[in-house]
């Protein structure tokens, strides 16, 4: 009972962080028949979007929201006082995890040599790249072998957020709420403010 206490944090992250996979697991046919296949179940795309493109969007949409919520984190510590709240780290997970998945599905559908013909993908795909240190640094082993050095990679986040905003700019997609979500975030931790 006392684990359950401890970790009730990362198990309501966990939970919220997998809930939205099940929408992407009803897009795809899996076929163990003959070995394995992926393929996609058509029609399953809303307002006028393909399977493909809703792939994209909700893989995509998904990353974005987790990587504003953690970078939200810290201005919603400084206004309420909250100290005890482990979810961070957890939340840092979920976000490479659906940033992955995104690119996943990106490499999958679309190829790697795709991701360096747009100025937004290889946004994306240096974004990318920069997660992974911080998704396989994300425990405490590493906190204690890196020290100081741990907060300093951490601090990537800073880029990967702002790659990941030029993402969704050069997409047109709705980024304006998540640019001011970040940007007051960023503002509130100004020490004079």
């Amino acid at each position: 009972m006392n684990y359950l206490k401890i970790n009730y944090g990362w198990m309501i992250v966990a939970i919220l962080a997998i809930l939205p996979m099940f929408i992407l697991l009803n897009m795809l046919n899996f076929d163990f028949s003959n070995g394995f296949a992926v393929t996609l179940i058509e029609g399953k795309g809303e307002e006028g979007k393909t399977t493909l493109e809703m792939l994209y969007h909700i893989s995509g949409e998904f990353a974005i929201r987790w990587m504003t919520a953690v970078l939200t984190l810290t201005p919603v510590f400084i206004i309420f006082g909250v100290t005890k709240l482990y979810v961070r780290q957890a939340m840092g997970i979920a976000t490479a995890v659906w940033s992955f998945l995104h690119f996943i599905l990106f490499l999958a559908f679309d190829g790697f040599l795709e991701t360096f013909t747009q100025v937004n993908y290889v946004a994306g795909f240096i974004a990318i790249l920069l997660l992974i240190p911080l998704f396989f640094t994300s425990n405490r082993k590493s906190m204690n072998a890196l020290k100081k050095n741990w907060k300093k990679l951490q601090s990537l986040v800073y880029i990967i957020v702002l790659l990941s905003l030029l993402h969704i700019v050069l997409l047109d997609k709705t980024w304006l709420i998540y640019a001011i979500i970040v940007g007051l975030g960023f503002i509130i931790r100004i020490p004079i403010v």
